[in-house]
């Protein structure tokens, strides 16, 4: 049975990874994760089925520890957006830095450790091709989205050190707005290409089976054409469904609007050897008709002035557009 250790086990990405090995019943799983109220409540229900480590993934005793006796780490431990934005210094720290105590525990202890990174599609940067992104474009950064920096500075260092390894550059993923910390900073005028957090947790699990095929590859995980919108059709739709939340109001008034998508044109590429893609953008908006009740009434109230916002731009760049 092979040992899977997964990194950010308590995330939106996380869970879905933590409920397909366990489905697949052929894998001994351990969650590595900062203890904190959120991590325990999450993981709790997993707790009698797979081992719960609380700890740091910059923790040089605790990596080495475990990466000496497992067969894989699938590594998904980081700061999102726009969080990753403001401080240089702690994306540098958790992003890059424990990205290479995993690394330097695999080179000097486990060689043969297959590592899964979880990169991001940002890293492509505001290209000007945003319909023709492929691995192959090159990544334009800006020095200020340190959360992209750092992302494509662990790949480096994977891709320099170690030679068991994928890397995977994950489309917008898309959570459950009552659990997840959606990412806001993003231009709402842009055409996005995104993925469910189970499509994405899914091709990490499939990946598993996959290992000579994606071995020493970086691969855009992403949607597909069914899962591409403009961004602010899909906050209107969250607004109408959800409501307004104080995450949204922090970002829309203070965060720069730096997280870069696109749609990706080779994104098919990896759905023919994984098929992980299982819903659309019509499934996501129709699971969020469960906010629809009582207890969201108050918060779509507010979120009215965002959604005639939106709307009205929409219409008016329709109008010009014609």
């Amino acid at each position: 049975m092979k040992k899977i250790l997964v990194t950010g086990a308590s995330g939106t990405v996380g869970l879905q990874v933590i409920r397909f090995l366990l489905s697949e019943g052929k894998y001994e799983i351990t969650a590595l994760e900062l203890k904190n109220k959120r991590a325990y409540k999450r993981l709790k229900a997993f707790r009698k089925r797979i081992n719960i480590v609380y700890g740091d993934i910059g923790d040089e005793t605790i990596v080495d520890s475990l990466i000496k006796s497992h067969d894989v780490v699938i590594h998904l431990a980081g700061v999102l957006p726009p969080f990753a934005n403001v401080r240089d210094d702690l994306c540098k720290e958790i992003d890059y830095n424990g990205t290479v105590t995993i690394v330097n525990a695999i080179k000097n202890y486990n060689p043969k450790c297959y590592m899964l990174f979880a990169s991001s599609t940002s890293v492509y940067g505001k290209h000007p091709k945003k319909d023709k992104i492929t691995v192959e474009t090159e990544c334009i950064i800006d020095e200020y989205d340190y959360y992209s920096k750092y992302k494509y500075e662990c790949e480096k260092h994977i891709e320099n050190n170690i030679k068991n390894y994928t890397i995977f550059r994950l489309a917008y993923v898309l959570g459950d707005p009552g659990k997840e910390s959606l990412i806001y900073n993003v231009d709402p005028n842009l055409l996005i290409e995104t993925i469910s957090s189970e499509d994405a947790g899914y091709a990490f699990v499939s990946a598993l089976d996959n290992k000579e095929k994606l071995n020493t590859k970086t691969l855009n995980v992403t949607g597909g054409e069914k899962f591409r919108t403009i961004y602010k059709d899909y906050l209107i739709t969250i607004f109408k469904s959800f409501g307004l939340s104080v995450r949204f109001l922090s970002t829309f008034f203070m965060a720069e609007k730096n997280y870069n998508g696109a749609c990706y044109d080779d994104g098919d590429d990896l759905e023919d050897i994984l098929h992980f893609r299982s819903k659309n953008l019509d499934i996501y908006y129709s699971v969020l008709q469960k906010y629809n009740g009582i207890g969201r009434f108050l918060p779509r109230i507010f979120a009215l002035p965002f959604v005639h916002y939106y709307s009205k731009k929409k219409k008016k760049k329709t109008k010009k557009d014609n």
